[in-house]
Protein backbone atom coordinates (compact mmCIF):
# COMPACT_ATOMS: atom_id res chain seq x y z
CA UNK A 1 0.00 0.00 0.00
CA UNK A 2 1.29 3.69 -0.71
CA UNK A 3 2.29 5.72 2.29
CA UNK A 4 3.20 9.10 2.20
CA UNK A 5 4.64 10.69 5.29
CA UNK A 6 6.40 14.01 5.44
CA UNK A 7 10.42 14.06 5.65
CA UNK A 8 11.65 16.27 8.88
CA UNK A 9 13.93 17.87 6.52
CA UNK A 10 11.47 19.39 4.73
CA UNK A 11 12.55 17.07 1.26
CA UNK A 12 9.83 16.71 -1.27
CA UNK A 13 7.52 15.07 1.26
CA UNK A 14 6.99 17.97 3.10
CA UNK A 15 4.77 20.43 1.52
CA UNK A 16 1.04 21.14 3.33
CA UNK A 17 -0.82 19.11 1.11
CA UNK A 18 1.34 15.77 1.62
CA UNK A 19 1.19 17.00 4.93
CA UNK A 20 -2.55 16.82 5.23
CA UNK A 21 -2.77 13.58 3.51
CA UNK A 22 -0.17 11.40 4.34
CA UNK A 23 -1.26 7.59 5.47
CA UNK A 24 -0.87 5.35 7.68
CA UNK A 25 0.36 1.72 6.59
CA UNK A 26 -3.00 -0.68 7.18
CA UNK A 27 -0.27 -3.56 8.77
CA UNK A 28 1.39 -0.32 10.71
CA UNK A 29 -2.15 0.72 12.23
CA UNK A 30 -2.97 -2.91 12.69
CA UNK A 31 0.49 -3.81 14.79
CA UNK A 32 0.33 -0.85 16.77
CA UNK A 33 -1.32 -0.92 20.41
CA UNK A 34 -0.06 -3.75 22.65
CA UNK A 35 0.18 -2.17 25.69
CA UNK A 36 -3.89 -3.15 26.07
CA UNK A 37 -4.69 -6.28 27.26
CA UNK A 38 -6.63 -8.36 25.02
CA UNK A 39 -9.80 -10.03 27.12
CA UNK A 40 -12.50 -10.00 24.93
CA UNK A 41 -14.57 -12.89 23.11
CA UNK A 42 -16.95 -12.52 20.47
CA UNK A 43 -19.45 -12.23 22.45
CA UNK A 44 -18.15 -9.83 24.75
CA UNK A 45 -17.48 -8.05 21.83
CA UNK A 46 -21.13 -8.08 20.57
CA UNK A 47 -22.50 -7.39 23.88
CA UNK A 48 -20.36 -4.47 24.13
CA UNK A 49 -21.84 -2.95 21.12
CA UNK A 50 -25.32 -4.11 21.76
CA UNK A 51 -25.02 -2.47 25.48
CA UNK A 52 -24.01 0.55 23.84
CA UNK A 53 -26.66 0.80 21.20
CA UNK A 54 -29.62 -1.09 22.64
CA UNK A 55 -31.79 1.51 24.86
CA UNK A 56 -30.85 5.28 23.54
CA UNK A 57 -33.26 5.29 20.84
CA UNK A 58 -36.03 3.24 23.08
CA UNK A 59 -35.74 4.42 26.44
CA UNK A 60 -34.71 7.83 26.06
CA UNK A 61 -35.55 9.52 22.18
CA UNK A 62 -38.34 7.57 21.24
CA UNK A 63 -40.77 10.10 23.07
CA UNK A 64 -39.14 12.85 21.26
CA UNK A 65 -39.04 11.53 17.69
CA UNK A 66 -42.85 9.43 17.33
CA UNK A 67 -44.24 13.21 17.36
CA UNK A 68 -42.08 14.12 14.20
CA UNK A 69 -43.20 10.82 12.30
CA UNK A 70 -46.62 9.87 13.37
CA UNK A 71 -46.88 5.85 13.33
CA UNK A 72 -44.51 5.89 11.10
CA UNK A 73 -41.70 5.78 13.17
CA UNK A 74 -41.87 2.15 13.25
CA UNK A 75 -40.60 2.42 9.21
CA UNK A 76 -38.66 5.36 10.47
CA UNK A 77 -36.40 2.43 13.09
CA UNK A 78 -36.53 0.02 9.95
CA UNK A 79 -34.96 3.00 7.73
CA UNK A 80 -32.00 4.25 9.93
CA UNK A 81 -31.54 0.42 11.18
CA UNK A 82 -30.78 0.10 7.07
CA UNK A 83 -28.96 2.87 6.99
CA UNK A 84 -26.65 2.24 9.95
CA UNK A 85 -26.54 -1.85 8.28
CA UNK A 86 -25.02 -0.43 4.97
CA UNK A 87 -22.43 1.34 7.29
CA UNK A 88 -22.35 -1.93 9.48
CA UNK A 89 -20.95 -4.03 6.72
CA UNK A 90 -18.14 -1.48 6.34
CA UNK A 91 -17.12 -0.93 9.60
CA UNK A 92 -16.92 -5.10 9.41
CA UNK A 93 -14.63 -5.24 6.23
CA UNK A 94 -12.15 -2.55 7.58
CA UNK A 95 -12.43 -3.71 11.92
CA UNK A 96 -11.12 -7.41 10.62
CA UNK A 97 -8.54 -5.34 8.40
CA UNK A 98 -7.33 -2.77 11.36
CA UNK A 99 -8.17 -4.24 14.88
CA UNK A 100 -6.88 -0.83 16.36
CA UNK A 101 -8.72 1.21 18.89
CA UNK A 102 -9.53 4.61 17.23
CA UNK A 103 -12.88 2.70 14.63
CA UNK A 104 -13.26 4.86 12.11
CA UNK A 105 -10.45 7.44 13.20
CA UNK A 106 -7.86 4.32 12.14
CA UNK A 107 -9.39 2.97 9.56
CA UNK A 108 -9.69 7.38 7.52
CA UNK A 109 -6.22 7.38 9.15
CA UNK A 110 -5.03 4.48 6.83
CA UNK A 111 -7.22 4.83 3.54
CA UNK A 112 -7.92 8.69 3.32
CA UNK A 113 -4.73 10.47 5.28
CA UNK A 114 -4.76 12.77 8.53
CA UNK A 115 -6.33 15.60 8.13
CA UNK A 116 -9.75 13.44 7.25
CA UNK A 117 -8.67 11.00 10.42
CA UNK A 118 -8.48 13.96 12.66
CA UNK A 119 -11.98 15.34 11.22
CA UNK A 120 -13.40 12.14 11.76
CA UNK A 121 -11.89 11.48 14.75
CA UNK A 122 -13.00 15.01 16.13
CA UNK A 123 -16.50 14.03 14.92
CA UNK A 124 -16.41 10.66 17.07
CA UNK A 125 -15.37 13.04 20.12
CA UNK A 126 -18.73 14.66 19.37
CA UNK A 127 -20.51 11.41 19.03
CA UNK A 128 -19.54 9.48 21.68
CA UNK A 129 -18.93 12.60 24.25
CA UNK A 130 -22.66 14.43 23.73
CA UNK A 131 -23.94 10.99 23.53
CA UNK A 132 -22.88 9.03 26.82
CA UNK A 133 -24.19 12.89 28.26
CA UNK A 134 -27.44 12.64 26.35
CA UNK A 135 -28.25 9.19 27.62
CA UNK A 136 -27.08 10.20 31.05
CA UNK A 137 -29.95 12.88 31.10
CA UNK A 138 -31.78 9.90 30.55
CA UNK A 139 -30.85 8.24 33.25
CA UNK A 140 -31.43 10.91 35.24
CA UNK A 141 -35.21 10.83 33.82
CA UNK A 142 -35.91 7.37 34.73
CA UNK A 143 -34.49 7.70 38.25
CA UNK A 144 -37.27 10.09 38.96
CA UNK A 145 -40.00 7.93 37.28
CA UNK A 146 -38.69 4.81 39.23
CA UNK A 147 -38.66 6.78 42.53
CA UNK A 148 -42.14 8.51 41.33
CA UNK A 149 -43.96 5.47 40.71
CA UNK A 150 -42.43 3.77 44.26
CA UNK A 151 -42.66 6.12 46.82
CA UNK A 152 -44.20 8.78 45.17
CA UNK A 153 -41.53 11.31 45.17
CA UNK A 154 -39.20 12.88 42.99
CA UNK A 155 -35.95 15.19 42.75
CA UNK A 156 -36.84 18.62 42.54
CA UNK A 157 -36.22 20.35 38.64
CA UNK A 158 -33.29 22.32 40.71
CA UNK A 159 -31.17 19.30 41.18
CA UNK A 160 -32.32 17.29 38.46
CA UNK A 161 -33.06 19.43 35.18
CA UNK A 162 -30.13 21.56 33.18
CA UNK A 163 -30.56 25.25 33.25
CA UNK A 164 -33.21 26.10 30.64
CA UNK A 165 -35.20 23.08 31.01
CA UNK A 166 -36.54 24.64 34.57
CA UNK A 167 -33.49 23.34 36.62
CA UNK A 168 -30.10 24.14 37.87
CA UNK A 169 -27.62 21.22 37.96
CA UNK A 170 -28.55 17.47 36.45
CA UNK A 171 -27.06 15.76 39.16
CA UNK A 172 -28.39 12.33 38.79
CA UNK A 173 -27.09 12.68 35.33
CA UNK A 174 -23.42 13.76 36.54
CA UNK A 175 -23.39 10.90 38.91
CA UNK A 176 -23.98 8.32 36.73
CA UNK A 177 -20.78 9.34 34.53
CA UNK A 178 -18.84 9.48 37.51
CA UNK A 179 -20.31 5.89 38.53
CA UNK A 180 -19.28 4.35 35.02
CA UNK A 181 -15.77 5.97 35.39
CA UNK A 182 -15.06 4.16 38.79
CA UNK A 183 -16.19 0.91 37.13
CA UNK A 184 -14.06 1.74 33.49
CA UNK A 185 -10.74 2.08 35.95
CA UNK A 186 -10.88 -1.39 36.96
CA UNK A 187 -10.06 -2.62 33.64
CA UNK A 188 -11.26 -3.64 30.73
CA UNK A 189 -12.40 -7.07 31.72
CA UNK A 190 -13.79 -5.99 34.61
CA UNK A 191 -16.35 -3.58 32.59
CA UNK A 192 -16.77 -6.13 30.28
CA UNK A 193 -18.74 -8.56 32.70
CA UNK A 194 -21.15 -5.68 34.48
CA UNK A 195 -22.12 -5.10 30.99
CA UNK A 196 -23.09 -8.31 30.38
CA UNK A 197 -25.36 -8.50 33.37
CA UNK A 198 -26.51 -5.03 32.29
CA UNK A 199 -27.47 -6.00 28.80
CA UNK A 200 -29.29 -9.20 30.17
CA UNK A 201 -31.35 -6.84 32.12
CA UNK A 202 -32.38 -4.73 29.27
CA UNK A 203 -33.26 -7.25 27.27
CA UNK A 204 -35.48 -8.79 29.97
CA UNK A 205 -36.95 -5.72 30.25
CA UNK A 206 -38.03 -4.62 26.88
CA UNK A 207 -39.36 -8.35 26.13
CA UNK A 208 -41.50 -7.90 29.23
CA UNK A 209 -42.83 -4.40 28.21
CA UNK A 210 -43.43 -5.89 24.66
CA UNK A 211 -45.59 -9.10 26.01
CA UNK A 212 -47.75 -6.60 28.14
CA UNK A 213 -48.21 -3.51 25.98
CA UNK A 214 -49.57 -5.80 22.80
CA UNK A 215 -52.40 -7.04 25.40
CA UNK A 216 -53.29 -3.62 24.51
CA UNK A 217 -53.39 -3.46 21.15
CA UNK A 218 -54.56 -1.09 18.85
CA UNK A 219 -54.70 -1.52 15.40
CA UNK A 220 -56.39 1.39 14.79
CA UNK A 221 -53.50 3.42 16.12
CA UNK A 222 -51.65 2.97 12.88
CA UNK A 223 -54.20 4.62 10.53
CA UNK A 224 -53.23 6.97 8.63
CA UNK A 225 -49.50 5.19 8.63
CA UNK A 226 -48.11 8.92 7.57
CA UNK A 227 -49.98 11.27 9.14
CA UNK A 228 -46.88 13.92 8.42
CA UNK A 229 -45.66 12.89 5.31
CA UNK A 230 -42.63 11.54 4.20
CA UNK A 231 -40.73 14.22 5.04
CA UNK A 232 -41.91 13.20 8.50
CA UNK A 233 -41.01 9.83 8.57
CA UNK A 234 -37.41 10.72 7.44
CA UNK A 235 -36.89 13.22 10.21
CA UNK A 236 -37.92 10.78 12.26
CA UNK A 237 -35.58 8.48 10.99
CA UNK A 238 -32.69 11.35 11.52
CA UNK A 239 -33.48 12.01 14.82
CA UNK A 240 -33.68 8.32 15.87
CA UNK A 241 -30.09 7.51 14.27
CA UNK A 242 -29.32 8.15 17.32
CA UNK A 243 -30.58 5.19 18.64
CA UNK A 244 -28.03 3.33 16.12
CA UNK A 245 -24.95 4.90 17.80
CA UNK A 246 -22.92 2.36 19.63
CA UNK A 247 -23.13 -0.78 16.63
CA UNK A 248 -19.30 0.13 16.10
CA UNK A 249 -18.55 0.12 19.98
CA UNK A 250 -16.70 -3.67 19.33
CA UNK A 251 -14.49 -1.64 16.86
CA UNK A 252 -13.35 0.39 19.25
CA UNK A 253 -11.99 -2.58 21.41
CA UNK A 254 -9.87 -4.07 18.30
CA UNK A 255 -6.71 -3.97 20.84
CA UNK A 256 -8.77 -5.65 23.97
CA UNK A 257 -9.76 -8.45 21.39
CA UNK A 258 -8.78 -11.67 21.52
CA UNK A 259 -8.97 -12.41 18.04
CA UNK A 260 -9.95 -9.10 16.14
CA UNK A 261 -9.60 -10.44 12.55
CA UNK A 262 -12.66 -12.95 13.22
CA UNK A 263 -14.70 -11.39 15.76
CA UNK A 264 -14.73 -7.45 15.16
CA UNK A 265 -16.39 -8.04 12.06
CA UNK A 266 -18.89 -10.72 13.30
CA UNK A 267 -19.59 -9.06 16.67
CA UNK A 268 -20.69 -5.92 14.52
CA UNK A 269 -23.01 -7.26 12.41
CA UNK A 270 -24.78 -9.80 14.60
CA UNK A 271 -25.48 -6.33 17.36
CA UNK A 272 -26.89 -4.17 14.62
CA UNK A 273 -29.12 -6.92 13.55
CA UNK A 274 -29.89 -8.26 17.21
CA UNK A 275 -30.65 -4.45 17.71
CA UNK A 276 -32.91 -3.46 14.77
CA UNK A 277 -35.02 -6.04 15.35
CA UNK A 278 -35.56 -5.48 18.90
CA UNK A 279 -36.27 -1.57 18.34
CA UNK A 280 -38.92 -2.36 15.58
CA UNK A 281 -40.92 -4.60 17.99
CA UNK A 282 -40.60 -2.02 20.86
CA UNK A 283 -42.28 0.62 18.91
CA UNK A 284 -44.80 -1.02 17.01
CA UNK A 285 -45.64 -2.20 20.46
CA UNK A 286 -45.46 1.17 22.08
CA UNK A 287 -47.66 2.45 19.29
CA UNK A 288 -50.36 0.03 19.56
CA UNK A 289 -50.80 0.15 23.22
CA UNK A 290 -50.52 4.24 23.09
CA UNK A 291 -52.17 6.69 20.43
CA UNK A 292 -49.53 9.11 18.62
CA UNK A 293 -50.73 11.86 19.42
CA UNK A 294 -50.03 11.43 23.31
CA UNK A 295 -45.96 11.05 22.46
CA UNK A 296 -45.08 14.56 24.15
CA UNK A 297 -41.96 14.35 23.91
CA UNK A 298 -39.14 13.21 26.86
CA UNK A 299 -41.61 12.68 29.37
CA UNK A 300 -44.23 10.36 27.09
CA UNK A 301 -41.28 6.80 28.22
CA UNK A 302 -42.11 3.19 27.92
CA UNK A 303 -43.03 2.93 31.75
CA UNK A 304 -45.86 5.74 30.90
CA UNK A 305 -47.08 3.80 27.56
CA UNK A 306 -47.44 0.78 30.07
CA UNK A 307 -49.40 3.07 32.83
CA UNK A 308 -51.63 3.99 29.93
CA UNK A 309 -51.99 0.55 28.44
CA UNK A 310 -52.56 -1.49 32.12
CA UNK A 311 -53.39 1.29 34.78
CA UNK A 312 -51.04 3.21 37.11
CA UNK A 313 -51.19 0.93 39.77
CA UNK A 314 -49.85 -2.12 38.12
CA UNK A 315 -46.46 -3.89 38.83
CA UNK A 316 -45.18 -3.72 35.15
CA UNK A 317 -44.51 0.13 34.88
CA UNK A 318 -42.62 -0.43 37.84
CA UNK A 319 -40.34 -3.07 36.64
CA UNK A 320 -39.56 -1.55 33.26
CA UNK A 321 -38.22 1.95 34.90
CA UNK A 322 -35.68 -0.32 37.05
CA UNK A 323 -34.71 -2.17 33.49
CA UNK A 324 -34.53 1.43 32.31
CA UNK A 325 -32.29 2.57 34.80
CA UNK A 326 -29.89 -0.47 34.14
CA UNK A 327 -30.38 -0.62 30.32
CA UNK A 328 -29.32 3.36 30.17
CA UNK A 329 -26.33 2.36 33.00
CA UNK A 330 -25.02 -0.02 30.43
CA UNK A 331 -25.38 2.50 27.50
CA UNK A 332 -23.39 5.17 29.60
CA UNK A 333 -20.49 3.15 30.57
CA UNK A 334 -19.96 1.40 27.25
CA UNK A 335 -20.00 4.36 25.42
CA UNK A 336 -17.67 5.85 27.56
CA UNK A 337 -15.32 3.07 27.02
CA UNK A 338 -15.61 3.90 23.58
CA UNK A 339 -14.52 7.76 23.89
CA UNK A 340 -11.75 7.42 26.01
CA UNK A 341 -10.02 3.92 23.55
CA UNK A 342 -10.75 6.74 20.52
CA UNK A 343 -8.84 9.37 22.06
CA UNK A 344 -6.05 7.02 23.14
CA UNK A 345 -5.46 6.29 19.51
CA UNK A 346 -5.19 9.76 18.52
CA UNK A 347 -2.99 10.13 21.10
CA UNK A 348 -0.84 7.72 20.06
CA UNK A 349 -0.53 9.39 17.07
CA UNK A 350 0.69 12.48 18.37
CA UNK A 351 -2.59 14.71 17.35
CA UNK A 352 -3.82 14.86 20.79
CA UNK A 353 -1.06 15.63 23.90
CA UNK A 354 0.01 12.24 25.38
CA UNK A 355 -1.65 12.00 28.77
CA UNK A 356 -4.60 10.57 26.73
CA UNK A 357 -2.33 7.31 25.88
CA UNK A 358 -0.60 6.75 29.16
CA UNK A 359 -1.57 3.28 30.81
CA UNK A 360 -1.77 1.98 34.12
CA UNK A 361 0.51 -0.79 34.52
CA UNK A 362 -1.12 -2.71 37.09
CA UNK A 363 -4.56 -1.91 35.42
CA UNK A 364 -3.91 -1.97 31.94
CA UNK A 365 -6.18 1.12 31.54
CA UNK A 366 -5.63 4.78 30.69
CA UNK A 367 -6.20 6.02 33.51
CA UNK A 368 -5.41 9.81 33.19
CA UNK A 369 -7.81 9.60 29.84
CA UNK A 370 -10.40 7.50 31.82
CA UNK A 371 -10.84 10.69 34.52
CA UNK A 372 -10.45 13.34 32.03
CA UNK A 373 -12.70 12.57 29.58
CA UNK A 374 -15.77 11.34 32.07
CA UNK A 375 -15.09 15.05 33.87
CA UNK A 376 -15.82 16.52 30.92
CA UNK A 377 -19.03 14.44 29.83
CA UNK A 378 -20.18 14.63 33.51
CA UNK A 379 -20.26 18.67 33.29
CA UNK A 380 -21.62 18.20 29.92
CA UNK A 381 -24.93 15.92 31.15
CA UNK A 382 -25.61 18.26 33.74
CA UNK A 383 -26.05 21.47 32.08
CA UNK A 384 -27.13 20.54 29.00
CA UNK A 385 -30.72 19.32 27.55
CA UNK A 386 -31.55 15.96 25.99
CA UNK A 387 -32.59 17.00 22.75
CA UNK A 388 -29.61 19.27 21.88
CA UNK A 389 -27.03 16.86 22.74
CA UNK A 390 -29.35 14.08 20.59
CA UNK A 391 -29.39 16.06 17.44
CA UNK A 392 -25.35 16.89 17.40
CA UNK A 393 -24.46 13.14 18.62
CA UNK A 394 -26.58 12.41 15.24
CA UNK A 395 -24.94 14.82 13.00
CA UNK A 396 -21.43 13.74 14.02
CA UNK A 397 -22.34 9.84 13.79
CA UNK A 398 -23.47 10.25 10.33
CA UNK A 399 -20.64 12.26 9.32
CA UNK A 400 -18.22 9.31 10.26
CA UNK A 401 -20.40 6.90 9.12
CA UNK A 402 -19.97 7.88 5.40
CA UNK A 403 -16.17 8.50 5.88
CA UNK A 404 -15.88 4.96 6.87
CA UNK A 405 -17.95 4.00 3.53
CA UNK A 406 -15.77 5.79 1.58
CA UNK A 407 -12.76 4.59 3.14
CA UNK A 408 -13.91 0.84 2.21
CA UNK A 409 -14.31 1.87 -1.56
CA UNK A 410 -10.74 3.67 -1.81
CA UNK A 411 -9.20 0.63 0.13
CA UNK A 412 -10.41 -1.78 -2.14
CA UNK A 413 -9.05 0.41 -5.57
CA UNK A 414 -5.75 1.26 -3.77
CA UNK A 415 -4.78 -2.15 -1.88
CA UNK A 416 -7.22 -4.84 -3.30
CA UNK A 417 -5.19 -8.30 -2.28
CA UNK A 418 -4.47 -6.96 1.32
CA UNK A 419 -5.73 -10.04 3.80
CA UNK A 420 -9.90 -9.25 4.62
CA UNK A 421 -11.19 -11.51 7.22
CA UNK A 422 -14.96 -10.10 5.52
CA UNK A 423 -15.68 -8.51 3.04
CA UNK A 424 -18.59 -5.97 2.07
CA UNK A 425 -20.87 -7.93 -0.39
CA UNK A 426 -21.71 -5.93 -3.75
CA UNK A 427 -18.80 -3.60 -3.37
CA UNK A 428 -18.61 -0.52 -3.94
CA UNK A 429 -22.43 -0.76 -4.37
CA UNK A 430 -23.02 -1.15 -0.80
CA UNK A 431 -20.90 1.38 0.40
CA UNK A 432 -21.91 3.69 -1.66
CA UNK A 433 -25.73 3.31 -0.49
CA UNK A 434 -24.01 3.98 3.01
CA UNK A 435 -23.06 7.31 1.73
CA UNK A 436 -26.16 8.32 0.10
CA UNK A 437 -27.92 7.01 3.03
CA UNK A 438 -26.04 9.09 5.42
CA UNK A 439 -26.28 12.49 3.43
CA UNK A 440 -29.91 11.98 2.94
CA UNK A 441 -30.07 12.33 6.63
CA UNK A 442 -27.43 14.63 7.39
CA UNK A 443 -29.56 17.11 5.47
CA UNK A 444 -33.04 15.91 7.19
CA UNK A 445 -31.07 17.68 10.42
CA UNK A 446 -32.43 21.70 11.33
CA UNK A 447 -30.60 24.27 10.65
CA UNK A 448 -29.41 25.07 14.08
CA UNK A 449 -27.85 21.27 14.53
CA UNK A 450 -25.70 22.45 11.45
CA UNK A 451 -24.77 25.55 12.55
CA UNK A 452 -23.51 24.24 15.78
CA UNK A 453 -21.81 21.21 13.85
CA UNK A 454 -20.17 23.81 11.56
CA UNK A 455 -18.73 25.54 14.42
CA UNK A 456 -17.38 22.38 16.13
CA UNK A 457 -15.61 21.23 13.43
CA UNK A 458 -14.25 24.80 12.85
CA UNK A 459 -12.92 24.80 16.46
CA UNK A 460 -11.24 21.17 15.38
CA UNK A 461 -9.27 22.74 12.62
CA UNK A 462 -7.45 25.14 14.50
CA UNK A 463 -6.57 22.84 17.09
CA UNK A 464 -5.41 20.18 14.73
CA UNK A 465 -3.17 23.16 12.95
CA UNK A 466 -1.89 24.42 16.04
CA UNK A 467 -1.30 20.82 18.04
CA UNK A 468 -2.05 17.75 15.31
CA UNK A 469 -0.18 18.55 12.92
CA UNK A 470 2.96 20.06 14.23
CA UNK A 471 2.75 17.02 16.66
CA UNK A 472 2.17 14.29 14.71
CA UNK A 473 3.90 10.86 15.02
CA UNK A 474 4.31 11.12 10.79
CA UNK A 475 6.56 14.14 11.18
CA UNK A 476 9.96 12.07 12.56
CA UNK A 477 8.93 8.98 10.18
CA UNK A 478 10.82 8.55 6.91
CA UNK A 479 9.42 9.21 3.08
CA UNK A 480 8.47 6.51 1.96
CA UNK A 481 6.85 5.69 -1.69
CA UNK A 482 5.57 2.89 -3.77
Amino acid sequence: METVRTRPDGGPGSGLAARLTRRQDVAAAAATGTALRRTMGMWQLTLLSVGATLGTGIFVVLGEAVPDAGPAIVVSFALAGVTALFSALSYAELAGMIPASGSSYSYAYATLGELVAWVCGWCLILEYGVSVAAVAVGWGQYVNELLDLTVGVTLPDALSAPPGAGGVLNVPAALIVVLAMVVLLRGAKESAVANVVMVGVKVASLVMFCAVAFTAFHAGNFQPLFPLGAAGMSAGAASLFFSYIGFDAASTAGEEAKNPQRDLPRAIILSLVLVTALYVLVAVAALGAMPWQDFGGTEATLSQVLVQAVGGGSLWPILLSAGAVVATTSVVLTVQYGQIRILFAMSRDGLVPPVFSRVHAKSGVPRANTVIVSSFIAVLAALVPLGSLADATSIGTLFAFALVNIAVVLLRRRDPDAPRSFRVPLSPLVPVLGVVCCGYMLFSLGTDTWIAFGAWMAVGLVVYRLYGMKHSKLNSAPEEQS
